[in-house]
Parts: structure tokens; C-alpha cells; sequence
């Protein structure tokens, strides 16, 4: 019998390793056919740099409860305007003509709409009359939390309260005029609540301390545990039932069969879990669901990964698959209109579409029409044959593991003889999506081939895969996945050897950072953007005084310790100090680009110039650039066009490639200004 199961096992473990060899040959044939394709294309013309900023026009779209309306708000030069389309082929009229807000959300009548941003919320009634206005953020920490679907135009806010040297929480109602309702306060601080139908809180989610629970809410306010989650589990409350059962968004008991990932569930009022829709492809976190504004039951579900794929739920799966075919090989995401004539909201997303494409479809007959076209809104949007396919590709990693990314090949380009760009994500608690990446398209439109890494330990293929990485984030098992695949597309004929590059920001400026130092063979230049050049100094500041130090909610240090990236633990600190670029700047010998922000939150800028200092001090060819009051990442248009110039500069002299085309007068000012270490491809920009 031990024999038995034995030859058993073996048997499955060779069927599995086929299997996974199947897919992979697949997918290496896939890249091959696409990369021939892709160099028999006319070569694309090189777009200006503008083109990959990303301003767009319209910053957000929403469709009203009823389907009747889209309210959007619009970029008009040097404010954001308010509009209102009517969905029955009427003209758009404008609602607000100056707001900094960037979302927008409905009232659930369709009478009111409400205006967040960062600092404030404002609303706006359909018919032109203003409702009150509210600051967000200050001591208060307030914030909007979600609509009130319970009345008729209310949102929820949570505030904190001090009381002595502590803190509470509380959850309050308040109407389109103003009027405040207490729902709740508590000592803990609360991510998430569901109300019945008559605005009473039933569930809660929120952090104890050292973990985040879910809670029934019982009549007498007295809370009943119902999930306790550990570190990476995650759940969004979408609605209370009537019957008592709760609908969410998450991966709560990430042990059960197909827990691992994020997916639609109920809770049953006898609490038990159950799932309504998970990827059927077995590989993809739930990024999007789409909800009927009347019943809040899902209808469709997006799970965007290595693929973007859209699926109807229940009744409306006919509806969605329709849809869908509408667009094929496109991402789709969906809003819903309430009952069964009421119009809904179709966005096209693509690689190579740096701006969603907007469509009406009306349940009646079928039929899609585009929406907010007109010159105004599209000019500037690059064409998409200048931009590059953007393919999903899977490698085998030296110790097995399935490891998941994409290439970006640009048209008409040899891509054996093209230069290769190895781009690292930021977190690294996050990921590369199918969608459209503008760093990575202005890299290829300038000629390289781009990869993309969703190395181990990255988000959205599970809660296994991001720990997998084992806490292995300094010279190991992480940077070796993006090493492999680099080799791993060179052994396919991707890509020059002799002419390999690597970028990223935040965790891939640091990354970056590990690629020059530990390999140099490999790597012939780096741009390193907000680097943690010691990421145990970094974590243990992030969560001390950077963003994270005076939040209520002290989940990342529990995350980062059950990732074994807990720096306040000395074991962690000092492995991941051993194999920091700051320890090792003697071993860094290649040309480094670095960037960063002078009021950085989340990377110490203190950190970066004493790294940057070291190398300056060792003899090290290194540029540093900083935007003197930015944050972790560029936000005005001409510190990103810095971004991007001297990123190009920095590639193009040690990898070939086009000149960049020569800065305008603001943008050569802005870099005399703000270079604090000139290289050598930079001293015609230094101060004299």
C-alpha cells in the first residue's frame, strides 16, 4: 500500500510538471509568433514625451442609480469642471464649474451628487443647487467612508475623537443639508460597516490591534465576532440582506478550498461563507465588482492579472457575455443601472489605450453607443498603433515556482537586437495589471523591449504567491525571480544582452539598487525613483514616522511581520541590512540615476541623499534629482516630465536608442535647479 501511494505520488507530480511544461512551451510559442508579428509592423512614430504623462481629461465617470445620467468631471485647463450627460442622446450641461475634487458618487434618489477629494467634500444637486460643504482630513482624520444606501442622499463619515491621551472612532450619518446622525463610536478603528434598510449598522469590520475581525452588530449595539482575519486577508462589506446574510468582497478564511484568492461571497445568517464568483481560471484575485444600484447584488466580476477578464453573475451572465464579445480582447468594466430598461456604463480599457473609451449599452436592443468623445476630451491620446502589445508571459523560476509578468515589444523593432528594460513595481506589496502602463509605453515607443516582473511576494494572484516570497527581499529568492526572467527572455531570442537596463520606483527604485550592486554582469544602468537604499531602516521609519506612523490602523506592521519583513525584529533588521546597496555601495560600480521627492512620506528622503553621498564619496557615477517639496511620486506635469527626460537620458546613453528630444526652457530650468549630483550625462544641465 505504501508502495502504492508512493508510484501515486510520483505519477501526479510528473503529471503536474507536464502540465505546467505544456503551458509554458504554449506561452513561449505565444511570445514568439507575437514578437514576428510585432516586427514586421510599420515602426512607430516617436510621440512626444506629453503624450505618456497621463493627463487626462476626464479624471472620473460615474452613471446614476437609475441609468439616466453620467456625471463626470472634466480638466478645463487650469480648473476641473462638473458635467452632467443625459443618457437619451442629450446635450451634456456643466454642474460646477470649479472643484478639486477627483471622485464623484450618486445620492442613492439620482438627486444629488457628492464631490471628494483630498481635503474636502462637497455636493451638488442635479438641478444646479449646492448642498453643504465639508472639510476632510485635519485632526478630526475625517473621511468619507462610503454611501449611505439606506436613505436617500446621505453619506457616511468616520471621525476621530480624542479623548485624554486616546482616541475614538465614530461613524456618522450626514444628509445633502448637513445633518448629522451618530451611528456608532468605538475605540476601535472601523475600515468598513453594512446597514439594513433602515440605516442601522448590522456588520462592522475593524482592526484589534493586532488583527481585523468582522462583527454582526446586534439590536443593542453589542458586537458578536464573526471573522477573525489573519495578515493578507482581506474583505469589503457590499450589502445586508434582509434574510440577514451579508454580501462582500475578500478572502477571508484564505484556507478553505479557493480561499486563497479574492472573490464575491455571502455570509449566510447562520454565518456560514459562502462564494458567489472567483476567477475560473484559477489565477487571479477579484480586482472589480459591479453591483444593481437597487438590490446591491453583484452582477458582474473583473479579475485583471496576467488577463483581464470580465463574467457576468446569475441572471446578468447572458447580459455581460454579450457585452463582452462586443470588445473582444479588451478589459471591461461595467456600472449598472437600476431595472431592467435603465442604461449601463461601458469602459474600454486596453495596454495600449492610455484613456478608458466610454459606451452607453442599452439593455433593450443591445446596442453600445460611444460617449464622451468629442475632440475636447480625446486630443492628445496617443493612437494605438504607436503604442506596444503588451503580452502576458509565465517562466519557471530556479526552484519551481510558476513565476507570472509581461513584455512589452515595440512594432517594427527586432526585438533580439533591441535593448531590454527589467521595470520593478513599487509596494512590494502590489503589481503589474494588463492595462496601460505609461512609463513602460515611453520606454517602448523609444525602442526597448520592457519586462514586467510580478515577481513572488507580488499582489493578485493570491495570498500564497505574495508569500511566497518567505521575507527573501534583500540580495535573494525576490530578486533572483526578476533576474531568471530577464535570462529567461534573453534565452528566447528577447532582448540584447550586451544592452540591459533596469527601473523602478519605491520598492523597484530599491530593487534597482539590488541590480546594479549584486549584478552587474547583468544590469548595464539603472533609474532608481524614491529608492530605500537600506529597506530595513526604511520599513522600520514607514512605520515609526513615515505615512504609516500615525495611522490608526497598524495592519502593515503585523503584514510585514507575518512577510518576515518586520524590521523592528533585530534578526530581520540585520539580514536586511547585510544585503542593502548601503552596506554593499562598495560593490556598486554602474552608472545610477536617482529621483526622488523632498517631502517623501513613504521613503525618507534623509535615506536616499545619505546613499547617494556614499557612492559620490566612493567615486560612484550617480545623479541624484529631487523635487524639492515632492512627495513619493511626481504630481505636477513638469517634475514628471523631468521623470521621464532624464530617465531617457540616463538609457539612452548607456543603452542607445534615439536622443531625447531637447527640454523646453521650464524643464532645463527645473533640472539646473533641483540636480544636487551631476553625472556625467547630466553636466550640461548642472549649475555653473
Amino acid at each position: 500500500m505504501k508502495m502504492l501511494r508512493i508510484l501515486c505520488g510520483s505519477i501526479a507530480f510528473c503529471a503536474l510538471l507536464l502540465t505546467q511544461h505544456n503551458v509554458l512551451a504554449q506561452a513561449n510559442e505565444s511570445l514568439r509568433s507575437v514578437e514576428q508579428a510585432q516586427q514586421v509592423l510599420p515602426r512607430a512614430p516617436r510621440l512626444p514625451r506629453a503624450a505618456f504623462l497621463e493627463a487626462r481629461t476626464l479624471v472620473a465617470v460615474q452613471l446614476s442609480p437609475t441609468g439616466d445620467f453620467v456625471a463626470y468631471l472634466r480638466e478645463q485647463k487650469d480648473s476641473r469642471a462638473l458635467w452632467l450627460l443625459p443618457t437619451d442622446g442629450g446635450k451634456a450641461r456643466p454642474l460646477a464649474g470649479s472643484t478639486q475634487a477627483d471622485q464623484v458618487m450618486w445620492s442613492r434618489d439620482g438627486r444629488w451628487l457628492f464631490l471628494r477629494g483630498s481635503r474636502s467634500l462637497g455636493i451638488v444637486g442635479v438641478d444646479g443647487r449646492a448642498g453643504v460643504r465639508v472639510p476632510l482630513g485635519g485632526i478630526e482624520q475625517r473621511r468619507v467612508m462610503q454611501l449611505d444606501r439606506s436613505q436617500p442622499a446621505a453619506v457616511l463619515l468616520r471621525e476621530r475623537v480624542r479623548v485624554g491621551k486616546g482616541e475614538r472612532w465614530r461613524i456618522v450619518r450626514m444628509d445633502v443639508h448637513g445633518k448629522r446622525t451618530l451611528l456608532r463610536e468605538d475605540a476601535h478603528w472601523i475600515h468598513d460597516v453594512a446597514l439594513d434598510a433602515q440605516g442601522r449598522i448590522v456588520a462592522l469590520a475593524r482592526f484589534e490591534g493586532d488583527h481585523d475581525a468582522l462583527h454582526r452588530v446586534r439590536a443593542d449595539g453589542s458586537l458578536r465576532k464573526v471573522l477573525r482575519l489573519r495578515p493578507m486577508e482581506r474583505l469589503d462589506l457590499l450589502a445586508a440582506r434582509a434574510d440577514g446574510s451579508l454580501l462582500m468582497t475578500g478572502n477571508p478564511d484564505s484556507t478553505a478550498p479557493g480561499g486563497d484568492f479574492r472573490r464575491v461571497m455571502r455570509l449566510d445568517a447562520d454565518d456560514r461563507l459562502q462564494t458567489l464568483h472567483q476567477d475560473p481560471r484559477g489565477e487571479a484575485d477579484l480586482d472589480e465588482v459591479a453591483l444593481d444600484p437597487r438590490t446591491q447584488m453583484p452582477l458582474a466580476a473583473s479579475y485583471r492579472s496576467t488577463v483581464a477578464a470580465t463574467y457576468g453573475i446569475g441572471d446578468a451572465q447572458a447580459t455581460v457575455a454579450a457585452i463582452t464579445r462586443k470588445f473582444p480582447g479588451r478589459d471591461i468594466g461595467l456600472q449598472v443601472g437600476g431595472g431592467p430598461s435603465a442604461h449601463w456604463l461601458v469602459s474600454e480599457r486596453a495596454a495600449t489605450l492610455r484613456d478608458a473609451r466610454l459606451y452607453l449599452y442599452d439593455p433593450r436592443n443591445g446596442d453600445v453607443r460611444r460617449i464622451l468623445d468629442e475632440p475636447g476630451i480625446t486630443t492628445g491620446v496617443p493612437d494605438e498603433t504607436a503604442l506596444a502589445r503588451k503580452i502576458a508571459v509565465s517562466y519557471v523560476a530556479s526552484d519551481g515556482l510558476r513565476v507570472h509578468g509581461f513584455v512589452l515589444l515595440p512594432p517594427g523593432v527586432d526585438a533580439a537586437r533591441a535593448p531590454l528594460i527589467a521595470q520593478v513595481h513599487g509596494g512590494p506589496i502590489s503589481h503589474f495589471r494588463a492595462g496601460y502602463d505609461g512609463t513602460a509605453q515611453f520606454l517602448a515607443n523609444r525602442g526597448y523591449v520592457v519586462f514586467q516582473s510580478n515577481f513572488r511576494g507580488s499582489t493578485g494572484h493570491g495570498r500564497a504567491y505574495t508569500f511566497a516570497s518567505n521575507g527573501d527581499y534583500g540580495n535573494g529568492r525576490v530578486q533572483r525571480d526578476i533576474v531568471e526572467g530577464v535570462r529567461w527572455l534573453l534565452a528566447q531570442g528577447i532582448g540584447d544582452a550586451n544592452r540591459v537596463g533596469i527601473v523602478g520606483h519605491s520598492f523597484g527604485g530599491y530593487s534597482t539598487l539590488l541590480g546594479l550592486t549584486f549584478q552587474p554582469e547583468l544590469f548595464k544602468v539603472g533609474v532608481a525613483g524614491a529608492p530605500p537604499a537600506d529597506l530595513g531602516w526604511g520599513m522600520r521609519w514607514l512605520v515609526q514616522s513615515g505615512d504609516q506612523g500615525d495611522l490608526p490602523d497598524r495592519s502593515l506592521q503585523h503584514t510585514l511581520r507575518a512577510l518576515s519583513l518586520d524590521a523592528t525584529d533585530p534578526a530581520t533588521y540585520a539580514r536586511l541590512h547585510a544585503q542593502s546597496p548601503q552596506a554593499n555601495a562598495m560593490k556598486m560600480q554602474r552608472p545610477l540615476l536617482i529621483m526622488a521627492g523632498g517631502t517623501d512620506r513613504t521613503v525618507a528622503i534623509r535615506e536616499v541623499i545619505h546613499y547617494s553621498a556614499t557612492l559620490k564619496s566612493l567615486g560612484r557615477p550617480v545623479t541624484l534629482l529631487v523635487e524639492p517639496g515632492g512627495g513619493h511620486s511626481p504630481v505636477e506635469p513638469i517634475p514628471r516630465e523631468a521623470y521621464l527626460f532624464a530617465m531617457e537620458t540616463m538609457l539612452q546613453r548607456h543603452l542607445g536608442g534615439p536622443v531625447p528630444e531637447a527640454p523646453g526652457q521650464r524643464l532645463r530650468a527645473y533640472l539646473r535647479e533641483n540636480l544636487r549630483l551631476a553625472g556625467p550625462e547630466f553636466t550640461a544641465f548642472a549649475k555653473k
